[in-house]
């Protein structure tokens, strides 16, 4: 195979299906492609509404996108399109800009598209995937169990038929809707919770079925013959017809400036909700998903996508699961579902003119309803209560103070805890097993006992200025509360990779104060890195060539008298 054509294949996996795709493979496609374009359909214009966009925007995002990321991704099932997350931050970030629903504000939101797709294929491009690991896990499930409460919140004046104004902050929804509760549309709020009701049966009977398509065909058909929108029940009304032309209008790099921070939040969120369902999906199938061309294909997909009108998309959790439930075997059945669309699009869009908006609240209600990440507040209780505050903080700056300064909160809590575990990593002291040779920490085995007069340490981290305090203060407690009756101390380094310089002045005063009190400092199981650098710093010198043995063993037959072959320092560049 020549190079360009496996960089091309590389570059468009679809291409690696030619001469392997048969007819079965096309068949499950094209089910799993059909039933998420079902799916979508509603969703999209759903979404649309949440992001304060007309519906017909969410059929935008849902054609181009993904059939860019069809040919482009290395997910066989991932169904890209709209999802509630970025719906949320879109009409949170660009609503802080412009009025909701104005010109203007379509005009960012897509501009927003743009900016995620550029951040997100450039970060592909230089591999820069590792970014997305400043939010972990407990910081993502908490803002995404926070936005879920914000995004049902939201959808309460769609969901009632009150008129109250716009916020993303929950206590002062709550407190409009209140205010304003005798002024509930009693039509609106039955078809909203009947909807919610029906929504909620349909999916815990059958989660492969179509169930906000049949929501939205009774509320249509109930809508059409009672009149209700003559009565006050809000309508989606006309929904252009055709497909989104080529438009670059809304380009300006001065505005793109201003969206920068927006722009950096939705491209790491939205990149991390699409890597998570895709290798979760992945795992389970056996496959491997490349996360750097996953960043290429996303971004590709948002940059396509923006000059087609769409708003900022990534990967559906619920979409997804869809697309492999129903069987989907590559990245045709994207394409399937982006056909179904641009059929709706061409043809279909008329039917939807009397589509109660309280049906769409209710389909973005439920679909949110997963978001809420109760099974984690529960596993981080029983498992480590350091990550459930991280959890904690972010769910309560989401909630407080906003979308994106909880995002901000988030990540600064993950960097404080980060340095602070650095700061105190875990070290052991370590006791003989029995007669054996095994030495293992005598907090966790019973039966290993320390020997006389010797301190063996293991320090599992590496030695750096964040911690060689933590390392030297660790060594004087444990000598003081063995009231100086140590002759000899033993650094198990067999789990400490390196040390910097800071590290070498702190061990270098540490052997001097030591010698002085007539210690004797023994190094075992030093790494090949750890022992170039004190090779190269001159340390081999000050601690003794002798003192440097391949494990603790070793260490303590030099005790013994037995005087076991010790380690050379050949400086090697390997991570051996």
């Amino acid at each position: 195979m020549s190079s360009p054509i496996k960089k091309l294949k590389e570059f468009f996996p679809i291409l690696g299906l030619i001469g392997s795709y048969r007819k079965e493979d096309f068949r499950s496609d094209l089910n799993a492609g059909l039933a998420v374009g079902v799916m979508l359909i509603p969703q999209g214009m759903a979404y649309a509404v949440l992001a304060g966009l007309p519906p017909v925007y969410g059929l935008y995002a849902a054609l181009v996108p993904i059939i860019i990321y069809g040919l482009m991704g290395t997910s066989k099932q991932l169904a890209v399109g709209p999802v509630a997350m970025v719906s949320l931050l879109v009409i949170a970030g660009v609503g802080a800009f412009a009025e909701v629903g104005s010109d203007r504000f379509i005009m960012l939101a897509i501009l927003t598209a743009f900016g995620v797709g550029l951040t997100q294929f450039l970060m592909g491009v230089f591999r820069m995937g590792f970014l997305v690991n400043f939010l972990s896990h407990p910081v993502l499930s908490g803002f995404t169990s926070a936005a879920a409460i914000i995004i049902g919140a939201s959808q309460l004046a769609n969901l009632l038929g009150l008129r109250i104004p716009s916020t993303s902050f929950v206590p002062e929804i709550i407190l409009n809707v209140a205010k304003n509760f005798t002024d509930i549309h009693i039509q609106t709020a039955i078809i909203g919770i009947a909807s919610i009701a029906l929504l909620l049966f349909l999916k815990s009977w059958k989660k492969t079925f179509p169930s906000a398509l049949l929501v939205v065909f009774i509320g249509i058909i109930v809508t059409y013959f009672f009149n209700l929108q003559e009565q006050g029940l809000r309508i989606v009304g006309d929904i252009p017809t055709g497909l989104p032309g080529l438009d670059v209008s809304w380009f300006s790099i001065s505005d793109l400036g201003m969206l920068v921070p927006l722009v950096l939040v939705i491209s790491l969120v939205g990149y991390m909700e699409s890597i998570a369902v895709a290798k979760a999906i992945a795992s389970k199938q056996g496959e491997k998903i490349d996360p750097n061309q996953e960043l290429v294909a996303l971004g590709t997909a948002n940059l396509g996508g923006a000059l087609f009108q769409s708003f900022p998309t990534t990967g559906g959790l619920s979409r997804t699961a869809m697309n492999y439930q129903a069987g989907a075997r590559s990245g045709v059945a994207s394409l399937i579902s982006a056909g179904l669309i641009a059929l709706t699009l061409l043809f279909l869009t008329p039917l939807f003119y009397y589509l109660p908006s309280a049906i769409l609240a209710a389909i973005i209600i439920v679909a949110v309803t997963s978001l809420f990440d109760g099974k984690e507040i529960k596993h981080l209780w029983r498992t480590d209560r350091l990550d459930l505050s991280m959890f904690g903080i972010t769910f309560f700056a989401t909630l407080l103070l906003g979308i994106e300064e909880g995002i901000a909160v988030g990540v600064i809590v993950t960097l404080i805890m980060v340095i602070y575990k650095s700061t105190k990593p875990h070290a052991a002291v370590l006791g003989r097993l029995g007669t054996s040779n095994v030495y293992r920490n005598i907090d966790r085995y019973e039966e290993a006992k320390e020997i006389d007069g010797v301190l063996i340490f293991r320090f599992d981290s590496q030695l750096y200025f964040a911690n060689a305090d933590f390392f030297r203060d660790k060594i004087e407690h444990l000598l003081f509360e063995r009231k100086n009756a140590i002759h000899t101390i033993i650094i198990d380094a067999s789990a400490m990779p390196s040390a910097d310089s800071t590290g070498i002045h702190m061990l270098d005063k540490l052997i001097k104060d030591l010698k002085e009190k007539n210690i004797t400092f023994f190094i075992a199981g030093a790494l090949g890195p750890l022992r170039d650098i004190f090779k190269q710093c001159g340390l081999i010198d000050e601690i003794g060539h002798k003192n440097f043995y391949f494990d603790v063993n070793h260490a303590i037959e030099n005790l013994n008298g037995n005087e076991p072959e010790y380690i050379g320092f050949e400086v090697v560049q390997s991570n051996k």
